[in-house]
């Protein structure tokens, strides 16, 4: 296992603990309705949808310390970029000050993620 792989999951752990964090502050500052997602009714399918995409980084931290470089580089920057895109689009529908700096917390932890496995030769 290289220093590398362990960077790129700690860069994982770190996207995660700063989701789970807008989370936490967004259920105690009452941001958050049970049930509901911007004033939308949440279905089944909808927290299916939300759990996949979710644990997609606790894969990846896996992922990073157990396959090779070449097939691990690339899972990293695709699946970066594809977590970028995604919170970009989200930004501008978060109200709240705190969430607006976790979600750009987390586009670094991404940009940082895309950086280091772009580097990894």
């Amino acid at each position: 296992m290289s220093e590398i792989q362990i960077r790129l999951s700690v860069l994982w752990i770190c996207l995660m603990l700063t989701y789970l964090l807008g989370d936490v502050l967004r259920i105690f500052s009452g941001d958050f309705q049970a049930g509901q997602i911007g004033g939308m009714q949440v279905s089944q399918n909808m927290y299916l949808g939300m759990a996949v995409l979710m644990v997609i980084p606790i894969v990846m931290v896996y992922l990073s310390l157990t396959l090779n470089s070449p097939v691990i580089r690339w899972a990293n920057i695709v699946v970066a970029v594809l977590f970028l895109g995604f919170n970009l689009v989200g930004l501008p529908t978060y109200p709240s000050a705190y969430d607006k700096f976790l979600i750009v917390v987390g586009l670094v932890f991404n940009v940082l993620t895309i950086w280091t496995a772009w580097k990894w030769i």
